[in-house]
């Protein structure tokens, strides 16, 4: 019997037709199904959600376009869940030439399955852990994922990668956070010593405010970490206890209850009352360390921003001219030109070149003026070789601005503290700051009326701030050992004169009086315990100790204490020189570092690295210098130092939920510093958050 199959006899058209149909090669067919309905009718099924579709209806084909559509971009409910839920669809769109979305344009040619859906499923994942630092890294708004853009760059460079939808991302970056918070949380409960907070605040469009908690501190290999803790809102900012609040979370958030050293806050936001509530909430959570008075009331970055700010106040209208004249120059092409000939017929030195300043960054202003002040003899001329240029400088005028450059240097220098790739100890601020007074205090009794005028409300600004953080200056340079007390003998002569003595006594009392605190610290406190047969107090502390407790306490044994002992008396005598010794080894600490001489004066010097060496030759000394250089003395991020005006929270931001903000903001800091979370290899895994 002849095998039908083997029919030699060729197609007519029809079959021919009907083979191409068959031999279907796209790959929407992965997804659908064709059911035949009746004769001539055939429709396809979607084998996800079971709907069904015109396909062919008698002589008429209706191709696979709507087919395409209903898979790629995720009408399909079933799809748009598996989506979700990081499976990958083989079907993707591209792009189209003009950049939009072409979801016609597919490949001919199938991808090749990856091997294994572990692989799969971890591919997806790290490029979600990849997305999601992006978006923190670079402050991009969290809605780029289902922007078009963003979307055919992701299908052109992995066309398996599943669209990630909005609120998939958020968990990301929320999840992304709280593994780097449970890193920075280890290491801080893992800190020998205790923990500053500086507090700063951004306002918003809107009635409510953003407080930016800072943390600072010590690790236990002598390194210094900046770290923000805490991004918290505020709905009343200018309520008195809006940043009682604010504190009181960050402590209980991050398990600083006996951890907490030092505040600094900003005057700009805080006021008398705000100081106040603050300062008692830091006696209450800090009693040990002098009665918790360690409170920083200004920010040092802003009050020498407030300074510039005076300083270019008292020469408006000079500054405008130079500004205007700048403007000229940089931004007329024939000007240029004929400004830089000008400059080679005068022989004119200088190799600085005019940029104009940016109004709300006070160091770019110093660069246009010291520029524009080098190049003066070329803008003096310039009128008589353009005549369209009309601004004239006298020359009083550019001596006063030379005079203004001159103090607006010594801001500078001051301010370049803070924008080196780390964040400086304490002790070294206290160099530029009496540098400061003492020149502004010259200045503002200067015989010279214009000097003295341009730096009387600077030295008036500055010696406010002066009064308030000298003392926590001066200590910190103490713990230097380049300079300990020598440096502020020799400075207050020369701030202070004749009142200098009391100033120095002032600052050697603090450095006692804060040395004692750590002494007492360190003891185990007394427990008197009421005998039974009446009167009489015993303690469970060996006799030694309490002897020791009392004196350093300089209070007196009480009368009634009885110390019963079986030795004998030379036993006693023993008892009694060891409680001695260890009395004089201990309280001298302080004043055996004081008494040695000062190291050799180093530009290179790593003050954290010797006390590492010398922790354990004074084991009490640097536990206290381990807290007090790093005190922050600023509130501001390093790209704000120069900042004149107050941060903002932009609208976009505003509108997130106050979680994703904190998440948002502290996780970009946190990376910016480098964490285990970034080698994500290691891991393999990926923590989901509820929001």
């Amino acid at each position: 019997m002849a095998n039908p199959t083997n029919n030699s006899e060729p197609p007519n058209a029809d079959e021919q037709m009907n083979n191409k149909r068959r031999r279907k090669k796209s790959i929407v067919w992965e997804h659908f199904t064709i059911e035949t309905v009746d004769s001539g009718c055939t429709r396809a099924r979607c084998m996800q959600c079971k709907k069904s579709f015109a396909y062919i209806s008698g002589s008429k084909l209706a191709g696979t376009s709507h087919l395409k559509r209903h898979i790629a971009l995720g009408i399909c409910p079933v799809s748009r869940i598996n989506q979700k839920n990081g499976e990958v669809l083989a079907l993707t769109p591209h792009s189209s030439v003009n950049g939009t979305q072409d979801v016609n344009d597919l490949p001919r040619k199938r991808l090749k399955s990856t091997s294994g859906s572990n692989h799969t499923s971890f591919f997806q994942d790290r490029c979600r852990y990849d997305i999601a630092k992006m978006i923190i890294m670079h402050e991009y708004p969290l809605d780029m994922v289902e922007c078009p853009a963003f979307l055919n760059s992701v299908r052109a460079l992995q066309p398996q990668f599943p669209v990630v939808a909005l609120d998939a991302i958020e968990r990301d970056c929320v999840g992304l956070y709280q593994r780097e918070r449970q890193t920075l949380l280890d290491l801080i409960g893992s800190v020998p010593g205790r923990v500053n907070l500086s507090l700063d605040m951004w306002s918003t469009y809107q009635s409510v405010g953003y407080a930016f908690i800072t943390g600072q501190f010590i690790d236990d290999d002598w390194k210094l970490h900046r770290r923000i803790l805490a991004v918290v809102l505020l709905p009343f900012p200018d309520s008195e206890s809006a940043f009682n609040h604010a504190i009181l979370s960050c402590i209980s958030d991050w398990n600083l209850e006996n951890k907490l050293f030092a505040v600094t806050l900003d005057e700009s936001f805080a006021n008398k009352a705000v100081r106040r509530n603050l300062r008692h909430l830091l006696s209450v959570k800090n009693p040990l360390i002098l009665n918790g008075k360690l409170l920083i009331g200004s920010c040092y970055a802003r009050v020498l921003g407030h300074l510039v700010q005076d300083a270019l106040g008292s020469l408006r209208e000079t500054v405008k001219k130079v500004r205007d004249s700048v403007k000229y120059v940089v931004t007329v092409d024939a000007c240029q030109e004929r400004f830089n000939d000008l400059k080679l017929q005068l022989q004119v030195p200088s190799a600085k070149s005019l940029v104009l300043d940016d109004q709300t960054q006070w160091n770019t202003t110093y660069h246009m003026l010291i520029a524009a002040c080098e190049l003066k003899e070329v803008f003096s001329c310039l009128d008589t070789f353009d005549s369209n240029y009309r601004i004239t400088l006298t020359m009083d005028e550019w001596k006063q601005l030379d005079v203004l450059c001159t103090f607006l240097k010594l801001l500078l220098d001051a301010a370049n503290l803070l924008t080196g790739p780390t964040y400086p100890t304490a002790n070294a601020f206290f160099h530029e700051a009496w540098k400061i007074q003492l020149e502004l205090k010259h200045a503002a009794v200067s015989d010279d009326a214009f000097i003295r005028n341009l730096t009387r409300p600077m030295h008036e600004r500055f010696n406010r701030y002066w009064k308030d953080c000298s003392l926590v200056f001066s200590i910190a340079v103490v713990m230097d050992p380049r300079f300990k007390m020598k440096l502020v003998e020799f400075s207050f002569s020369r701030i202070y004169g004749e009142d200098a003595d009391h100033w120095v006594k002032v600052v050697s009392d603090g450095v006692h009086d804060l040395f004692l605190d750590y002494v007492v610290q360190m003891l185990p406190p007394p427990t008197f315990v009421v005998n039974g047969d009446g009167g009489f107090l015993k303690t469970d502390m060996p006799e030694e100790e309490t002897i020791l407790h009392c004196e350093i306490l300089d209070t007196e044994v009480p009368e009634n204490e009885i110390f019963l002992s079986t030795s004998d008396e030379l036993s006693d005598f023993d008892v009694y020189i060891s409680g001695m010794t260890s009395h004089q080894n201990m309280k001298p600490e302080l004043d055996q570092y004081l008494e040695e001489s000062v190291l050799p004066r180093m530009q290179e010097f790593d003050v954290l690295g010797w006390w590492k060496l010398n922790r354990k030759k004074y084991p009490i000394l640097s536990k206290m210098a381990s807290d007090i250089l790093c005190i922050p003395v600023s509130t501001v991020s390093q790209d704000s130092v120069f900042d004149i005006t107050c941060k903002k929270m932009d609208r976009y931001r505003c509108s997130l939920r106050p979680s994703t903000v904190e998440a948002l903001v502290c996780a970009k800091d946190w990376l910016q510093h480098g964490s285990s979370s970034s080698d994500y290899l290691a891991s393999k895994t990926v923590v989901k958050m509820e929001l």
